[in-house]
Order: C-alpha cells, then sequence, then structure tokens
C-alpha cells in the first residue's frame, strides 16, 4: 500500500473548503454512472507546433467556444465550462511505494508543447513522466468544455493526490453563491478483474475500482457542477456529525505500471446550468457521456483545426518565423469564439469573439473574457485577410442585435449579460469607437465577400448607426469624445474633448459608409457621406496638425487649443488605406509622423508606446501613458507600408510576430512595459486583437493586398525585403474560390502572378505607376526593382528583461539614381545593412552622409564593405555590406546615409 501524506495549510492549499452543508457520501438514487481511463489516442503531429522548457510564472490558455482552461508553464490551473468557473488551484503530489519523500509534480514540469488542437505539460522525474494533455472540443457534450487527459509512466506503483479548490462560480457580473459545498457521490463497486492484461498491460474490458464523482452544490437548485478522474478515490470526507472544520478537496489515484501503462485518465468536468442538468444523476451522466466520447471529440476537434488551416489565407516566405506566426495568429483569432448565454444563462447558438483570456486568480472574470466589440471589430480585418467570412458575419449579426435604439453599436458585454440587467452596468456603450468601427467593418466584410444580401437585409441597422455618428459631431463637424471614450479611458488633466484618434476613424467611416451607398444604389447618401469625408479630411489638416511637432495633435480641446503629447494615434490615418474609404482617407500632410512611430521615443525593441518617452506625462508602467500594445505596432506597420516605408514597416511587424513565443505560447499578449520586455502582470495574454495585428500588416501592408469582390479586382502593392528572391500569398478566399498571388524576382524585376482556383473573371490591379502588364503571363505584374536594394539586418529579438537598443531605419527616400537612410541607434552602437546590385550594370556605389566615411571599422560613420559575388539564387550577385557606426556619448544618435550610383 502506498501511504499519501496530506498538508492541510491555508497559506499553500489552495484548495480547501468547509464541508458541513452536506452527508459526507450519498449514493445516486438513478443509474450509476460508471468512468473508465481509455486506450491512447492517435494524436495529430502536423504543424505548427511551439516547444519550450516549461517557465513558472508564464500562462497558457487552452480555449474553446464551450470552454476554456487557463493556467501556469507548471501545470496549474483553472477550468471553465462557460461561463461558470468550475475549479482552480489543481495541483498534483505523487507518493512512490517505497519512496519516503512526497514529490510535488508542479516542480517537475520540464516541458511545453503548444500545438493548435492541444497544450501537453510533460513532467519529469527520476520515479515518473507524467504528461498532462489538455484540449477544449468545441462539440463536447452539452454541460461539458475542455478536457484534460493524464498520462503516467511510473517506474513503480505510485499515488497521485490531485488537490483543487471547487468554484462553481457565473462569470462576473452575474451574482454568485459563496464557496459551493461537496459532497461525494459513490458509485458501483469495480467488476472482477480479468485473469490476463491485455495490450499495453492493461486489464482489458475491466473497469477501474472506483466509479464516484464530486457534486459541487450551489444554494439553489439550478446549477451544479461534477467532477471525477476515472478510478480515483475521494480524499477526507468528513461525517455530518463532525464539526465544521477546513479539509482539501482531494483525488488519490493509484497507478499501477503493469495495469496503466499506455492508458490515459481523463479529468472529466460538468455543469448543470438548470434544474435539469443541475442534479446528482444528470451530472453522472453527463460524465459518463463525455468520457465514452473523448475519442471521437479530439478526432473531430483535431480535423476541425486542419481544416481551419487548409481553408484560410497562408503565406510561404524566406522568414519562416513570420510564416508561423502568421499560422499561429489565425489559430488564436479562431479560440476566442464563445457562445453567449440566454437569459435563463443557457449558452445560445450565436457565436461572437471574445476580447481574450487570462488567469482569473481569486476572481470570476477570466482576463478580459468578454465580448467587446471594438477589440473584434479591430479583428475583423485580419479575419476576412484569412477568409473566414461566417465568423466576420455572426460577429457582425452578434453586434447588431445588440445595436441601441439610437444606433450606438455596443463594446462589452459579459458572457453572463442576458441573465442579469446589463444595461444598469456602465460598459455596454461607454466607447465612441464602437460605431465609426462598425461602419469600417460592414464595409470591409462586404467587399472582401461579395455578401451584398448581408448589406440589405441590415441596411436599417447600418444606417442609423451612421445617424448616431452624424448626429453626434462636434461644432466642426466631427465625431466628438461626449458620446463615450475614443481610446483613452484616463489623461492628466482631465478625459479629452475630440481625439486625433476618432477624428480619423470618423473620417474614414465615412468614405466606408459612401461605398456602402453605393452598393445599395442610393447616390445622394453616397454622396452626402463621400462629402462628408472630404470635408472631415480638410478640416483634421486645419485643426489638428501641430507644426511645432510636425504630427497631429493628440486631442483638440473645446476652445479650440491642442493636446500636442506625442502620441501613437495620428497612426490611424493610414488604417483603411485608398480601397476602404477612398484616396481621401490618406492625410496630406504628414509632417514626421511616420519618422516618429518608427523612431526610438515611441517604438521599443517589442513594439510600439502610446505615449513618447520624452513627454513628460510618460511612464512606462501606466496603461495609457506608455505602455506598449502590439494593437499600437500593427497601426504603425501598416501606416509605414502604405507610406512606403517598407524598412521600418517590417521591423515594427516582425516586432509583432515575435511576440508569439514570448509568453502565452502561439498567442500575443495585450501589453507590456514601455521600458523593459516584459508583459504586465494583468496583461491579457491571450489577447485577440494582438494576434490580429501580425495578419493585417502582413496582409494589406507587406503584400499591400485589397479584396473588392464586387467588381471582382485584387489590389496588390507589394512591400517585399530586398532579400527575399520569392514568397506566395495561399488560399485567398474569395466568393465561390480561391486565388493566389506568387512573387518571383527574375534579375531587376519582381514578377507578381495571380492563380485562380474555381473562379474566373478575377483581374488584378496595383497602384504602382512603374508596374507594367507581363508581357508572357496573363493575370500578372512586372514590377522594376531598383539597380541597388538595400536589406536591414538587425532583426534579433529583444531579450527579457532588456530595455531598447536595437537601431531602426526611421525614413527612407528613394530616388532613381540614390537611397537615403535616415537611421539611429544608441550611442556607441551599429547598424548593419545588406546592399544587393547586379553586376557590371550599375557604376560603383558611393556612400556619403553621415559623421565621416571610414575605412576602418568601429569608428563613427558609414562603412561600405564589398562581399563580391554572391548567391545568384537568393540575392543579385554582388553585395555589399553597410555598417553604420554611431559616435559615442549618451542616449540615441541619429545619422543619415545615402548611397549613390
Amino acid at each position: 500500500m502506498v501511504c499519501s501524506t496530506r498538508f492541510i495549510s491555508l497559506a499553500t492549499q489552495a484548495g480547501l473548503i468547509l464541508l458541513f452543508s452536506f452527508p459526507a457520501a450519498v449514493r445516486s438514487q438513478g443509474a450509476l454512472p460508471t468512468f473508465s481511463s481509455i486506450p491512447t489516442i492517435p494524436f495529430d503531429s502536423a504543424a505548427p507546433v511551439i516547444r519550450a522548457h516549461s517557465e513558472t510564472e508564464k500562462p497558457f490558455t487552452v480555449a474553446g467556444e464551450r470552454g476554456v482552461i487557463l493556467g501556469q508553464q507548471n501545470g496549474t490551473f483553472e477550468t471553465w465550462v462557460l461561463p461558470v468557473k468550475l475549479l482552480s488551484h489543481l495541483t498534483i503530489e505523487a507518493d512512490i511505494e517505497g519512496y519516503t519523500v512526497p514529490i510535488d509534480v508542479n516542480q517537475q514540469a520540464a516541458e511545453i508543447e503548444v500545438r493548435p488542437d492541444r497544450t501537453v505539460i510533460t513532467y519529469s522525474h527520476i520515479g515518473f513522466t507524467v504528461r498532462q494533455i489538455m484540449f477544449s472540443p468545441n462539440d463536447a457534450p452539452e454541460g461539458t468544455g475542455p478536457v484534460v487527459l493524464f498520462e503516467f509512466d511510473c517506474v513503480h506503483p505510485t499515488e497521485f493526490i490531485f488537490r483543487f479548490t471547487p468554484e462553481l462560480r457565473w462569470m462576473w457580473p452575474e451574482r454568485n453563491e459563496g464557496v459551493p459545498g461537496v459532497e461525494w457521490v459513490a458509485g458501483p463497486n469495480a467488476a472482477p478483474k480479468a485473469k490476463e492484461p491485455g495490450p499495453s498491460g492493461s486489464i482489458s474490458g475491466t473497469p477501474l475500482p472506483n466509479h464516484g464523482y464530486y457534486v459541487l452544490h450551489a444554494d439553489y437548485p439550478d446549477l451544479a457542477g461534477a467532477i471525477t478522474i476515472p478510478g480515483a478515490q475521494p480524499g477526507i470526507i468528513a461525517p455530518y456529525q463532525e464539526r465544521p472544520q477546513v479539509h482539501p478537496v482531494e483525488f488519490h489515484l493509484h497507478i499501477d505500471p503493469s495495469r496503466d501503462h499506455g492508458r490515459l485518465f481523463p479529468l472529466l468536468m460538468a455543469a448543470g446550468m438548470n434544474k435539469a442538468s443541475a442534479t446528482n444523476d444528470a451530472l453522472g451522466l453527463t460524465l459518463a457521456k463525455l468520457n465514452a466520447s473523448i475519442a471521437d471529440l479530439y478526432a473531430a476537434h483535431a480535423d476541425g483545426y486542419k481544416k481551419l488551416l487548409a481553408d484560410s489565407t497562408s503565406i510561404s516566405t524566406p522568414d519562416k518565423a513570420l510564416n508561423e506566426a502568421f499560422q499561429w495568429a489565425v489559430v488564436s483569432i479562431e479560440q476566442l469564439r464563445a457562445h453567449p448565454v440566454d437569459a435563463h444563462s443557457i449558452p445560445t447558438d450565436e457565436t461572437a469573439l471574445v476580447a481574450g483570456y487570462y488567469a482569473s486568480g481569486d476572481s470570476a472574470r477570466p482576463g478580459f473574457g468578454w465580448f467587446f466589440g471594438r477589440d473584434a471589430l479591430y479583428t475583423l480585418f485580419a479575419v476576412n485577410g484569412y477568409g473566414d467570412f461566417s465568423l466576420s458575419k455572426s460577429e457582425l449579426e452578434f453586434l447588431i442585435k445588440r445595436q441601441r435604439d439610437d444606433g450606438k453599436i455596443m463594446h462589452e458585454y459579459s458572457q453572463t449579460a442576458a441573465a442579469i440587467d446589463w444595461r444598469s452596468f456602465p460598459y455596454m456603450y461607454a466607447a465612441a469607437d464602437a460605431t465609426p468601427l462598425f461602419l469600417l467593418a460592414v464595409t470591409d466584410y462586404v467587399r472582401s465577400s461579395g455578401d451584398t444580401a448581408f448589406l440589405a437585409a441590415h441596411r436599417d441597422a447600418i444606417e442609423k448607426a451612421w445617424e448616431f455618428e452624424t448626429s453626434h459631431a462636434d461644432a466642426n463637424g466631427i465625431y466628438a469624445n461626449t458620446q463615450g471614450t475614443g481610446w483613452v479611458e484616463s489623461w492628466p488633466g482631465g478625459m479629452p474633448h475630440q481625439e486625433v484618434y476618432l477624428a480619423f476613424l470618423d473620417q474614414q467611416a465615412s468614405g466606408a459608409m459612401a461605398q456602402l451607398e453605393d452598393m445599395l444604389h442610393d447616390s445622394q447618401k453616397s454622396t452626402a457621406a463621400r462629402s462628408r469625408a472630404e470635408a472631415i479630411a480638410k478640416t483634421i489638416e486645419t485643426q489638428f496638425y501641430d507644426k511645432e511637432k510636425s504630427c497631429y495633435a493628440f486631442n483638440r480641446n473645446a476652445d479650440g487649443s491642442l493636446d500636442r503629447t506625442s502620441t501613437v494615434y495620428p497612426s490611424l490615418a493610414w488604417w483603411s488605406g485608398k480601397g476602404l474609404a477612398g484616396a481621401s482617407s490618406i492625410p496630406t500632410q504628414t509632417g514626421t509622423c511616420l519618422e516618429q512611430f518608427a523612431g526610438h521615443a515611441l517604438n521599443t525593441d517589442w513594439g510600439l508606446r502610446d505615449v513618447a518617452n520624452d513627454e513628460k506625462i510618460y511612464d512606462g508602467m501606466s496603461y495609457h501613458q506608455g505602455s506598449v500594445w502590439p494593437l499600437f505596432t500593427g497601426w504603425a506597420a501598416l501606416a509605414e507600408y502604405r507610406a512606403n516605408q517598407p524598412l521600418a514597416g517590417y521591423q515594427l511587424l516582425m516586432e509583432n510576430a515575435n511576440l508569439t513565443n514570448a509568453q502565452d505560447l502561439g498567442a500575443v499578449t495585450e501589453l507590456l512595459s514601455g521600458d523593459f520586455f516584459v508583459p504586465f502582470g494583468r496583461s491579457t495574454s491571450h489577447q485577440l486583437w494582438s494576434s490580429a495585428m501580425v495578419i493585417t500588416p502582413t496582409l494589406r501592408g507587406l503584400f499591400g493586398i485589397e479584396i473588392d469582390a464586387q467588381t471582382k479586382t485584387i489590389t496588390v502593392n507589394p512591400h517585399l525585403p530586398a532579400n527575399w528572391p520569392k514568397a506566395e500569398v495561399k488560399n485567398i478566399q474569395v466568393p465561390g474560390g480561391t486565388l493566389g498571388l506568387s512573387f518571383t524576382k527574375e534579375g531587376e524585376t519582381l514578377i507578381m502572378f495571380l492563380e485562380q482556383s474555381g473562379v474566373n473573371g478575377w483581374k488584378v490591379h496595383t497602384d504602382s505607376h512603374n508596374a507594367r502588364p507581363d508581357p508572357i503571363r496573363r493575370s500578372a505584374f512586372d514590377f522594376p526593382l531598383s539597380p541597388v536594394r538595400v536589406t536591414f539586418l538587425d532583426d534579433r529579438l529583444a531579450t527579457a528583461g532588456a530595455g531598447t537598443s536595437i537601431a531602426r531605419v526611421v525614413h527612407e527616400e528613394w530616388n532613381s539614381r540614390s537611397v537615403a537612410l535616415q537611421v539611429e541607434g544608441p550611442a556607441g552602437s551599429s547598424a548593419n545593412f545588406l546592399v544587393s546590385q547586379r553586376d557590371g550594370k550599375t557604376p560603383g556605389l558611393q556612400v556619403s552622409g553621415g559623421l565621416s566615411n571610414h575605412a576602418e571599422s568601429g569608428k563613427p560613420g558609414a562603412l561600405l564593405t564589398s562581399l563580391g559575388i554572391g548567391d545568384p539564387v537568393n540575392a543579385p550577385p554582388f553585395a555589399s555590406t553597410l555598417q553604420i557606426n554611431f559616435p559615442p556619448g549618451e542616449g540615441w544618435k541619429t545619422i543619415t546615409v545615402t548611397l549613390a550610383w
């Protein structure tokens, strides 16, 4: 026999409760369910996959439409059968037969493996290896959610003790009923063992020794939960007669290596959210149904992710990290689907996107955990980009259903909102920007999908949103913060009156509305909306442009004065581009905005601060005055690309892509410090729009793709890195089929080819004045390349806790015979470039500008060194390195270098 050591310590046992409200153990009065371990499952091994050593404080998320597991990489976790938090603080201890020291299994966490369909944490000890395999199937039986499978490989018989805190709490702000009571429902006795073990040492066809389960009871009969592990025995069960006292909630699972090797032991969890499903018998049957269906659930779950990735747009480039980050961003977004509940707290068939997840700790809100309007609306540009139009449509219809009577679009909506008086809380319509973003997202959806039937069906809702926006303008004719927060939710000196952020959204939404009315064949309304867009653009130029800082001011005060704080928000000027909101959406008076986005005062090695670090109000630890948001990095990356600044655009894009492996593996976090490379402690680690900001700048910036399904036109304005010999965008979803784009460099030409699969009649367009139709290939364009091309080589990853130290290109200016690069870096550092040119046709390069030109490495200035003949496939035959050495001293230095030929 193995003795388990029990510790009763309030300081270390998160799973301690009072057991005095219910009998110690009861036997179910109805059908007696049985539970069993299951044979191993043929787990999918397809890419993508991320493997890493476990880091205790880093989070992981396993999310699906019905449930979520949120934990730390040491394997502790909480689980939600949405929208109910079922248990938390699950930990494991091991008592090995003949080994006198109890083992804290969580301290043995060695590796984490993350795939789209599952996350696995491996615990490694000299006496055992345990694998904790987690997935969250969308098609799980009603009342169930995530599944956790434990695989044990033990040297000796071992007893594993699982401890947890029972929760049974609705997602906030639905009212909860205190600490749940816990009872053990004893199941039938075990059947006799077979005489001979079956394959892999298991006792073929024989149930494990116990079929009981814990039931968590609330004070009312319409909410209860159930939890079990096949074969597990309960921990301390205090008799009713005993005085009230605290005991841990435990499962004791005895693992016999000869019997249990190669089998999986599921942690089965269920929640009953009405009277019929919350009885002991109903919960037991739900657990048994889940137990019997695990293998089939996993197979369908894995196939679902295969189909998702097969049906979604993907990229193939020489940058493996970007390719994988793009795939993970698609997965990350899709994992944030959830179903809102109805007035009786029962999940509905509606599907919408939650803003993100992170462990809730002692609260009842898992990170953001709610449906957020503006978060989802920004994300739909990515969703439309990779082609999940059904998700875009369901999200827009979700928002339309909750549109306020006066036309305003909602922002925040709890997963339990329908069961309470949600409108008595201040969240639903608190944000002003959701309404113009809604008009932009609708336009993008209809243009990309061709779904004009959606437009016709929801015309009233769309025009009501437009009426709300236009009827709540300030005296200057632009939508203002009087209708809620624009971006910031707090600001030194008081809340803003009219943020430039809202002004740019209003202007672009007006242009988008003109396109919607065009599609609805109302020329009068279209003309009015287009005129409004043009008028707002002129007003922004005259009333928001700050000549002192050579960029747009953050805010226009009620008296007409400007808040000149240097921020990232002017980058919204480039969000929609010409295709979505018309030519008037691109600002004409940009000054040095773009240089400021790329420069060190706003840009760190891991993304964009919202406020420049040379402002008096800057605080890198604050939420709105200096922290780094991947969202902002995506805005700025797209702006740089659309303003023909690809070196800065690519650096910003990769700052986001590199965050895929930084914290919650496979997802991008919400926000990070403005001073050091570390996420905030309360940063929502699996954040919706953060992942979206890998996809949107890639498709619409790097590749410059815009889809117009009405005219069957794909516009492409590529900005590929100079050292890429080729690239592809695959499986672009359009009505009735797919498109593909290939980019191949041949000499001094980039050849872009459009491939049509299952569709006909599509044409390709480009805004480039130099491009010309390919003389040989149909649906192809030739883009002439400069005889000299430049690649920035300093793309190393930031290290944990480090400050900003990587040089950056803040501006590039190309002419027919020269290029000027404005580069900044820390004093005493250097920036490195690859300069490629063809043999025999381009005169020798000359470098000028900066401090001086030196032939000796390490001296301040620019050093051009020939590499001679290179790889004719991956680069032009001749290449040089350009090293820019910044002078010694303090702070950041700027050098402008000109290459002429």
